[in-house]
């Protein structure tokens, strides 16, 4: 009975292990791409961004529509208590007309030239739309930065969890090892006793870490959109130095164009220009033409016909006016042709340290690699000295610190040339 009841309790541990394993296996793993797709589809800031992007295409389709005629249709009646004309046919013979009647009609008005208002206006609202696209660019650049960033931090911790697992298995050889030789008398039970230090040392990295992870990947989970409660991302940490990719490098003179803030400003320029073109054209004549069929009813007959109409506006007590408001737009102008100069020499700034800061972050990851291998060399070093007796316990500890480190800080290394290659690809306009 008792032989059936352990067999029974391994049976259903299996079962627990396997339906646990079952559960750790079904986890959706996600790429850096995945992430960043799903936030551009799904954050905020591009909601917002196409929402601005959708009014200003209506802006742009309420302007054009100022190209065709405008249609008016109107009418009234009236009821008086004498007639609106008044006739005296013969002396004390008298005759009144037109005590009620309606009237109404139908005109349409064809703008012929308005200053260049209409025109204008419609440029103006197609720069709208254009900014509006290129706030959307910039837009998706951000949000694929700030993917990016949360996306590296999961897999920074997610790489020090596994290097403290590495570090839990070698303490745990280490233990068996050490206690081992303690039994036989060939080590100290100190040397055991700082073993175990270490390894609840470890034991506290990791909840420590693991709470970080939970963290880090809650904040991408809301940031990109993820539905999963439970997930992992794709650690893409190479073994090898990758090779630096000379060929991202671009002149700045070359590419300034490409650089949506850069864009931006000289939408700035045009937009100033075009509001100057729009208060010059107030203060211009305007002429429309246009026709119209009318009816009326006042002197007790029906009556309608079709008119030609003609306008030919002269704003003459504006123009003393709006010689202010032009010289305001011309220093607009020179306003923003300024903040493009400006503008021009900061982004070609920033581009050159976006290099610059990716350069050093290869740099450092090189460094940081040549530490991962001295660290292991050094490790294994002082493995075998303390295995031959001729170095402490203390010295192989120090070891093991020092190439757990030495992983973690190639990680943080790798982590930070992926953030700087992208922020320079952005800064670039690529």
């Amino acid at each position: 009975g008792s032989e059936m009841c352990i067999r029974d309790r391994k049976y259903i541990l299996l079962l627990l292990a396997g339906s646990v394993c079952g559960v750790a296996s079904s986890q959706n793993v996600y790429s850096l791409e995945q992430c960043r797709q799903l936030a551009l589809s799904q954050n905020i800031k591009m909601t917002e961004a196409g929402r601005k992007v959708e009014m200003a295409d209506e802006t742009k389709k309420e302007a054009f529509i100022n190209y065709f005629p405008s249609v008016t249709a109107g009418g009234g009646g009236f009821i008086a208590n004498k007639g609106l004309i008044e006739m005296e046919l013969a002396p004390g013979m008298g005759a009144s007309f037109a005590k009620d009647g309606i009237i109404g009609g139908v005109a349409a008005m064809q703008p012929v030239f308005a200053g260049g208002q209409i025109v204008n206006g419609n440029k103006l609202a197609k720069l709208g739309a254009d900014v509006g696209r290129i706030e959307k660019e910039m837009a998706e650049k951000e949000v694929s930065l700030t993917v990016e960033n949360y996306y590296w931090q999961v897999v920074s911790v997610q790489e020090e969890l596994k290097t403290v697992g590495q570090m839990e298995s070698m303490l745990s050889s280490l233990h068996r090892d050490v206690g081992m030789a303690v039994d036989a008398g060939l080590k100290t039970r100190n040397d055991l006793l700082q073993v175990s230090l270490k390894r609840n040392e470890v034991k506290s990295s990791r909840i420590k870490l693991e709470n970080a992870l939970a963290l880090s990947k809650m904040v991408l989970a809301q940031y990109a959109g993820i539905s999963d409660s439970v997930y992992s991302v794709a650690s893409e940490i190479p073994e090898e130095l990758p090779e630096f990719p000379y060929d991202l490098q671009k002149n700045v003179a070359d590419v300034m164009q490409n650089v949506e803030e850069y864009q931006l400003l000289q939408k700035g320029v045009e937009s100033a220009e075009l509001q100057k073109k729009l208060e010059v054209g107030k203060h211009l004549p305007s002429v429309a033409v246009g026709a119209g069929y009318f009816y009326e009813n006042i002197m007790d007959k029906s009556h309608s016909f079709v008119m030609g109409m003609a306008t030919v506006s002269i704003p003459l007590t504006d123009w003393w006016k709006g010689s202010h408001a032009i010289k305001r737009q011309n220093i607009q102008i020179t306003s923003a042709k300024d903040n493009l100069e400006d503008g021009r020499e900061m982004l070609e700034i920033r581009m050159m340290k976006s290099w610059n800061d990716f350069n050093d972050a290869f740099r450092q990851m090189e460094i940081a690699v040549q530490s991962k291998e001295q660290a292991a060399e050094n490790l294994r070093l002082n493995r075998n000295y303390y295995d031959a007796g001729t170095s402490t316990m203390s010295d192989l500890l120090k070891a093991q610190a020092l190439y757990q480190q030495s992983c973690d800080g190639f990680v943080d290394a790798f982590t930070q040339y992926q953030i700087k290659r992208l922020e320079y690809i952005q800064n670039s306009g690529q």
